[in-house]
């Protein structure tokens, strides 16, 4: 199973896309600070998982998302 999610930090208000096989594992990693990108943002909480039978499929959704760049399409989907 894989997981494209929606994290949003706590402190800045940020958002952070990502894939991952194992949601949890990933969750404590961003918020331990392991992910250079995402360090200085924590702590992170999830606002928005979807879930795929194979990695393909995940991270063509990623990118999907990605490409909405905070706009009206990526809004409408924090609101669902």
């Amino acid at each position: 199973m894989w997981s494209v999610y929606i994290l949003k930090s706590i402190n800045s208000g940020k958002y952070y896309i990502g894939c991952s096989n194992n949601f949890e594992r990933r969750l404590l990693e961003h918020n331990k600070g392991f992910n250079k990108s995402t360090k200085s943002y924590k702590p992170w909480m999830p606002v928005y998982i979807e879930n795929f039978n194979n990695q393909k499929e995940a991270y063509t959704r990623e990118k999907k998302i990605k490409s909405y760049k905070n706009g009206n399409a990526f809004k409408k989907l924090l609101n669902t």
